[in-house]
């Protein structure tokens, strides 16, 4: 079978990234598909994960953002030459594969796709929430964009949702909608936190969906009960960064800011546990990363993916949504109870089997069959 993946660009070292390039992998060297990955704006940006030599990866050099450069009236111009330019490119890269399947992780371009791709099934893969994709606002240009989003929806062969949580918003949309959880990069070391080192790790972007800033208070709390603890926030900002940055400094807490690494596995192991503040999480990558790892996680209940992954009081917390306070108090928990960040960490190397590769890729098989 050939399957083809369209997306913007493999630039960023992000959840969606990694997850899409091991199921490519993992699909060209285990299932033995031919598996070709069309990109349109990667220009000079190195990938931040490796794709298998079985792999094929093109990039269709159109720079969508160059509209930007320009104002009013032209801005739309190279808008629509881009655009035009780009549904050319699509189009003639489908007919020289010849897929029997493409898939697509972003809704934005579903509608260059359904122009051209003709008979072939398109399968969209949402890493996204329905919620904050398709009602974001209620703005007359938004009210438009959502009228296309959802007509776009309604025509892909099935929406694949990563929890069943976002499968109910999307059925409202279209009836075409499967659950399929997100394949995750465990640890396979055969090596495990022994949950004794005095220190936190924070994993995400600095964006508004991960509320850094409501971490900062929650780490404020525990701060005053654990001075001896530090906090490790790894990830890119995305907004804010003078802001961020000033605020952690002021605080003086113990809190340490790295860039995203592909050794993330390493930092898990040297930590005792993970926190989890975002507004929303369509999956929430990190919780069972750090399970694998043996590390007890915390999170707020927020829609959707910690409440499908964490098992409240076994392998971690989960927590009444925007309640810092008892956030606060969890983690101080874990901070004065040694054999019980071990236990809970325990327990969440066994959950966090849940996501392998070899058991959540069958079902993408399956879905293919189907589809197809």
């Amino acid at each position: 079978m050939r399957i083809l993946y369209i997306n913007n660009a493999w630039a960023i070292w992000g959840g969606l990234e990694r997850v899409l390039i091991e199921k490519m992998n993992y699909l060209a060297e285990n299932e033995g598909y031919e598996v070709f990955s069309i990109t349109y704006s990667q220009g000079t940006h190195p990938l931040p994960y490796p794709f298998s030599p079985k792999v094929v990866h093109r990039d269709l050099n159109v720079i969508l953002h160059y509209q930007y450069r320009f104002h009013g009236l032209k801005r739309y111009y190279y808008k629509y030459q881009l655009e035009k330019l780009l549904i050319k490119k699509i189009k003639s890269s489908i007919q020289e594969i010849m897929p029997d399947m493409i898939v697509c992780p972003r809704i934005d371009l579903l509608g260059y796709i359904l122009k051209v791709k003709g008979r072939i099934p398109l399968i969209y893969e949402c890493h996204n929430a329905c919620k904050w994709i398709v009602y974001e606002n209620d703005s007359i240009l938004w009210r438009i964009k959502r009228y296309c989003l959802k007509r776009q929806a309604k025509k892909v062969q099935m929406v694949v949702a990563l929890t069943e949580g976002d499968a109910v918003e999307w059925r409202v949309i279209t009836n075409h909608v499967c659950v399929i959880p997100n394949i995750v990069h465990l640890n396979h070391t055969r090596h495990y936190s022994d949950c004794q080192s005095k220190s936190v790790i924070f994993v995400g972007r600095i964006s508004r969906q991960k509320d850094i800033m409501s971490l900062l208070q929650i780490w404020s709390l525990v701060h005053q009960r654990f001075p001896d603890w530090q906090l490790h926030i790894y990830g890119a900002c995305e907004y804010g960064a003078e802001l961020f940055l000033s605020t952690i400094e002021r605080m003086n807490a113990n809190i340490t800011l790295h860039q995203p690494t592909r050794q993330i596995i390493d930092k898990y192991l040297e930590n005792s546990m993970l926190l989890l503040t975002s507004y929303y999480e369509p999956f929430g990558l990190v919780l069972p990363e750090a399970m694998s790892c043996g590390l007890p996680v915390v999170s707020f209940d927020c829609p959707y993916g910690p409440a499908n992954i964490i098992t409240h009081g076994v392998d971690g917390f989960l927590v009444r949504n925007r309640n810092i306070k008892e956030f606060a108090d969890n983690v101080c928990q874990l901070m004065e109870n040694q054999d019980l960040r071990i236990k809970m960490g325990r327990a969440g190397i066994i959950s966090s089997q849940r996501y392998e590769a070899s058991i959540i890729m069958p079902q993408w098989k399956k879905l293919f069959e189907k589809v197809k």
